[in-house]
């Protein structure tokens, strides 16, 4: 063979193997670019997190990864026309389809990301300024906001397919009376959550109890099907949203005052001294700081009872607070005591007496 004939068999080949190089380099490229975006953006962030605003820092934060996936998609398939281009196979006519859903799909990311890390700027501010804020209208509206982006997102996804949006309306009409019927217990849940973000029963963080059901605790979270409540033995309760729309909800976080409601027995020795007693526990009520003296306060002899003469108390307190209440009633219980020793009296508890006649004789045996 002579060399003009090698040197056309070389050109021949590489100009057959040509692509494999082109290919090659867009890889390559690719490869390049995602790196030196995720080094400039990175410097980007540092410098933001420097700032006094954080809203800059929460967009290039919700573009980090979408940007790396929309370098990838948008590389690997220019790569992939530059084989159809050679090798002209069926399965590379999926590239222009999965190209366009992949850059929508990307874009759906990125704003829900933003969505998310706008939410947790907006409460972390919020929580360092001091100002009280609603966490549950904040998560029910990043919610619809999310739920908004995907849905609009899905829709353009099958437009870009070639599915005619009003026909697939059309179609969730029907269908969606099919589904509804099969899905009602999710259907129930999620307008069970959606009432609970309209009419705000309860929030996060507060303290609900019900007297129908055996549910008692801390609100933790509120999903769309599910209420997350921590309760005092810290297990995690977790209830179905539509048992909230057939049940009463006491919701003590929210009370004014907290009740102290007690019944003390004196001895029936004492009942010359009721009268004193009484007036001294009132007037003890009356000028204790803890007690709310512009809600009903109320201390009476109420009862002849077997073993005691009872007296009652009944009065509000100005915190709420389990704990601090606890510490007020104990302080006002003790000095209940106090009062009543202090006139020569003492607490009764229940008794027997047995009167024996005097002609009444035990023989001995």
């Amino acid at each position: 063979m002579s060399f003009s004939e090698s040197v056309q068999m070389m050109e021949s080949f590489l100009k057959q193997e040509n692509w494999i190089v082109q290919v090659f380099i867009v890889v390559f490229l690719t490869a390049f670019i995602n790196w030196l975006q995720k080094r400039i953006i990175t410097k980007v962030i540092n410098r933001l997190k420097k700032t006094w605003t954080n809203w800059d820092q929460a967009l290039f934060i919700a573009a980090q990864k979408p940007i790396t996936l929309l370098i990838w998609v948008l590389g690997l398939t220019y790569a992939a026309d530059i084989v159809k281009a050679q090798t002209d196979a069926a399965i590379f006519g999926a590239i222009e389809p999965i190209r366009e859903v992949g850059v929508i799909v990307i874009i759906i990311w990125f704003l829900v990301r933003l969505i998310s890390n706008s939410e947790t700027i907006l409460l972390e501010k919020k929580q360092l300024k001091g100002e009280d804020f609603d966490q549950t209208t904040a998560d029910a509206i990043a919610k619809l906001l999310r739920v908004s982006v995907i849905i609009t997102g899905a829709l353009v996804i099958l437009q870009t397919l070639g599915y005619s949006i009003s026909g697939v309306l059309a179609f969730g009409g029907i269908g969606g009376i099919a589904i509804g019927f099969a899905a009602r217990d999710l259907l129930a849940n999620f307008f069970g959550g959606l009432t609970i973000y309209m009419d705000r029963p309860f929030d996060v963080g507060d303290w609900i109890r019900s007297p129908d059901r055996e549910i008692e605790g801390s609100v933790e979270k509120i999903g769309w099907r599910l209420t997350t409540i921590r309760t005092f033995d810290k297990r995690p309760l977790y209830i179905p949203n539509s048992v909230f729309t057939n049940i009463a909800v006491e919701n003590p976080q929210r009370m004014t005052n907290r009740r102290i409601k007690e019944t003390i027995g004196i001895r029936y020795d004492d009942a010359s001294k009721m009268r004193e007693i009484i007036a001294d526990v009132k007037k003890m009520l009356q000028q204790h700081d803890d007690i709310d003296n512009n809600q009903t306060l109320i201390v009476n002899f109420n009862e002849f009872a077997a073993s005691s003469l009872n007296f009652f108390i009944y009065t509000f307190t100005k915190t709420v607070n389990w704990i601090e209440f606890h510490e007020v009633k104990q302080d006002v219980m003790l000095k209940i005591i106090d009062i009543i020793e202090s006139h020569d009296a003492e607490c009764a508890f229940p008794t027997t007496t047995m009167h024996i006649p005097q002609e009444l004789h035990i023989a001995n045996k």
